[in-house]
């Protein structure tokens, strides 16, 4: 397996980590099993025992492998799903969706910046606020954000923007007045910049979600790009919808 894992970029003991993770979404180590040991790990992987033993630490920390002493290391849990993702959610229930996760948010970079639009997007705004910040549970990071607001909307409410999801509080400005809003998911694979910021490797899957919101008189008010860890989303679909 390690000629595998050498045509990644990501350190190697994340790699593994991955690897093992996989393992556990699919039930090939249950949850209340005693994982192999570290020279087995070692061995099977084709790496070296300092780096399953990070790997293992990392799952550790994820809460998904817990020590039992003197008798070895156990799946605690699963990695957690996002409750509930529809391909074609209305924004009403994006909103309602993010009120009651209340995800913990941590900032990585703020400054003003200008998102890259498509034709059909809208008319840009005159300057937007850039905010860059992951959204975590208790145990894991779970999406990293690229988010852009209108200036003049981000005004409004610059400490609630800062501190909450943007889109409950868009919804909440009585002052904005929202003409349209479009949601696009696409499965791919996670690049350096997402990797690093979601403790995840180079080329891990992941699923990418843009947001595009406009005033009603076209202007583009809001441009969210988000990155979700593949193990924790879920596409929930009705199909008699």
């Amino acid at each position: 397996m390690l000629k595998y894992f050498e045509h990644s970029a990501s350190p190697l003991y994340a790699q593994v980590a991955d690897a093992m993770r996989e393992r556990i979404v699919k039930g090939i180590w249950p949850i209340g099993e005693k994982i192999p040991t570290l020279p087995t790990l070692a061995a099977g992987f084709g790496v070296g025992l300092i780096t399953v033993r990070q790997s293992v630490q990392l799952l550790k920390t994820e809460g998904l492998l817990a020590p039992k002493q003197g008798q070895g290391t156990f799946v605690l849990r699963q990695p957690e799903t996002h409750p509930r993702m529809q391909v074609e959610s209305s924004l009403q229930g994006l909103a309602e969706l993010y009120r009651r996760q209340s995800p913990r948010l941590i900032s990585l970079a703020e400054g003003f910046a200008k998102p890259s639009l498509a034709p059909d997007d809208g008319i840009a705004a005159p300057r937007y606020k850039f905010l860059r910040r992951i959204h975590a549970t208790e145990r894991q990071f779970t999406s990293v954000i690229s988010a852009y607001i209108d200036e003049r909307v981000f005004n409004l409410a610059p400490e609630r923007f800062r501190t909450e999801t943007i889109i409950p509080v868009l919804m909440d400005l009585k002052a904005v007045k929202i003409g349209s809003a479009r949601q696009i998911l696409t499965i791919s694979t996670a690049g350096e910049e997402a990797a690093n910021a979601l403790n995840i490797s180079v080329s891990a899957p992941v699923a990418e979600v843009r947001r595009v919101i406009c005033a009603a008189d076209g202007t583009v008010i809001y441009v969210a790009d988000l990155t979700y860890r593949g193990d924790y989303i879920r596409v929930d679909m009705n199909l008699l919808a």
